[in-house]
């Protein structure tokens, strides 16, 4: 049974972590802008192309300080 939520793959910053290198917004202009101070606004909407996903796991593994985050159903990159 499902609760409505949307279990398509999400993006998320913990901008604790987050230093604004701005790798993932060079890596994924589609789901990732800039503020004015350089940190990173994500979409936060569920992705739903093969591609954008491909990107956004390219973003999360190149971030250097680990603050990029998919969460939901994410299908095997294989």
């Amino acid at each position: 049974m499902s609760d409505g939520t949307d279990a398509r793959p999400r993006l998320h910053v913990n901008p604790l972590l987050c230093d604004g290198v701005g790798y993932c917004a060079e890596i994924v202009p589609e789901l990732i802008t800039m503020d004015d101070w350089g940190y990173p606004i994500v979409d936060s909407r569920p992705i739903d192309s093969d591609a954008l996903l491909h990107h956004a796991r390219r973003a999360v593994a190149t971030c250097p300080r680990l603050a990029l985050l998919l969460e939901g159903n994410i299908p095997d990159s294989s």
